[in-house]
């Protein structure tokens, strides 16, 4: 029987930046044991070209990398999510989607590298990508099918302290 693959959705104001880098590490961390994916409430529609310069350092490539509403996954059709994870403390703040199936939800606020001088972005964003890496490989390392709810929800709020 093949394991689960638990679906994760990082959420940001624009989509640009910060929940894009996340979706990458988590794919590329999580080895086919989750699907992450990204999305904004204000979307720009347009990913951070910095953000990509990082992932492409880390050699973590984005497949057709897009901003996108949040609106995108709260269709119907859309895929279930277990795990629905803020990474900016606006979005936190947020009213958001009642998501369906009742996944898991934290925050795991990190700086936003895109409001950094500009002889400094590349600074920032690698900063916020180290943030999120370390955070979401701590996240992939958690035994999901061994805790309750309640711990799993505690184990992952924990993450988001984590610098």
């Amino acid at each position: 029987m093949q394991d689960k693959v638990f679906s994760v959705l990082f959420l940001c104001t624009g989509n640009s930046a910060r929940s894009i880098m996340a979706e990458a590490i988590l794919n590329h961390v999580g080895k086919g044991r989750f699907q992450a994916y990204s999305a904004g409430s204000m979307p720009t529609g347009v990913v951070n070209p910095f953000a990509l310069k990082q992932l492409e350092k880390e050699n973590m490539i984005l497949e057709n990398p897009r901003s996108k509403n949040w609106n995108e996954f709260a269709q119907p059709d859309s895929p279930h999510l277990d795990f629905v994870i803020t990474v900016c403390d606006n979005a936190a703040g947020e009213v958001c989607h009642v998501w369906a199936g009742q996944p898991i939800t934290a925050h795991w606020g990190v700086f936003d590298p895109a409001a950094a001088e500009e002889d400094q972005k590349n600074i920032a964003f690698a900063q916020a990508f180290t943030i999120l890496h370390r955070r979401i490989a701590l996240f992939a390392s958690l035994n999901l099918s061994s805790l309750n709810d309640l711990a799993l929800k505690q184990s992952v709020h924990d993450i988001g302290l984590v610098n």
